[in-house]
């Protein structure tokens, strides 16, 4: 892009609050153009995600799905009924290593609205399970229950709310952007300058955050799923948050994280936290199957981090901090 082109951009860096964090939007666009209804159309794309998929919410959307009795055809929203097409999809792909009927257990664990509740971790742990995919009848804007489940979309809802935020720059014109919400990330273009966004892979550190992979992306998403923000301890031990959709519990050894490189933000998302689930050992193959781009951080007997990359992003690229 020549100077006088670039020269004719400005630069807009906007947020608000999203899903108990912020989202982010950083663009290129002409001096003329206003910055205010671009901010309120952004913020009231991720209210109408959280009017649709929260859990905190009574009266979402998805969780009057979760009150509707089995058998009975529920009408959807269309940005759900995209985002639980799309997690059935991925939930089949992974062999049901992303399963969002586990709001039971999520809530049970007090990763949802309530405390955790040991009677509720028994029910739990004691429920028989099946994976959302052999539960649900989806078609189109209609979905039913074939037994009872609770779904819970924490998984994919905050890369399904940057992919919205993409989509409301791409609605108004906008090609060079970066968007997020806390660490889930996509790349709209490049730079107004030619150049790739850089963004980094955050190290599994809960006290500090420092980068341990720089990417550099045009028109990708990035998504992470870790061990190290959000936690219960249970008799001295600190489990995390992602579930065992096997054990209606926290996994007992995931891996420090794992990110995933994708064309959506959801897909990244729900990707990244079905490799959590398969673990260190079966993760690496099954991103290798599903043909992903993928950085493991394993964490070593004596604490120490190691790098397992999968695909050809991240082929090579070993250590702390590394360009991809």
């Amino acid at each position: 892009m020549s100077k006088m082109s670039t020269d004719a951009l400005r630069r807009h860096a906007l947020n608000g609050p999203a899903m108990g964090s912020r989202w982010s939007a950083l663009f290129f666009a002409p001096a003329a153009v206003d910055p205010a209804p671009i901010r309120a159309a952004l913020q009231a794309a991720l209210d109408e995600v959280e009017e649709e998929m929260s859990t905190w919410r009574p009266d979402s959307a998805l969780m009057r799905l979760n009150r509707a009795p089995v058998g009975a055809w529920v009408a959807l929203p269309p940005g759900l009924a995209r985002v639980l097409a799309l997690a059935l999809r991925i939930g089949r792909a992974s062999d049901g290593a992303f399963d969002i009927a586990m709001g039971d257990a999520v809530r049970a664990w007090g990763f949802g609205p309530d405390a955790a509740d040991p009677q509720a971790i028994r029910a739990a742990l004691d429920a028989p399970r099946q994976p959302a995919h052999a539960l649900l009848d989806l078609e189109g804007d209609r979905l039913r229950k074939r037994a009872p489940c609770q779904l819970d979309l924490n998984g994919i809802a905050k890369g399904h709310g940057v992919d919205r935020l993409a989509e409301v720059l791409a609605d108004h014109g906008i090609a060079a952007a970066l968007v997020g919400i806390d660490g889930e990330m996509r790349a709209l273009g490049l730079r107004p300058d030619g150049s790739p966004w850089t963004l980094a892979v955050e190290a599994p550190d809960p006290a500090r955050r420092a980068p341990q992979a720089i990417l550099a992306l045009q028109d990708a998403a990035v998504a992470t799923s870790g061990d190290y923000r959000h936690w219960v301890t249970v008799q001295g031990r600190r489990l995390s948050h992602t579930m065992d959709p096997r054990r209606g519990a926290p996994l007992p050894a995931p891996p420090a994280s794992v990110s995933v490189v994708a064309p959506l933000c959801a897909e990244a998302d729900a990707w990244a936290t079905a490799l959590m689930v398969a673990g260190p050992l079966h993760g690496p193959e099954l991103a290798r199957r599903a043909g992903l781009d993928a950085l493991f951080l394993l964490r070593a007997a004596d604490g120490a981090l190691r790098s397992k990359p999968v695909g050809p992003l991240f082929a090579g690229r070993q250590g702390a901090p590394t360009e991809v």
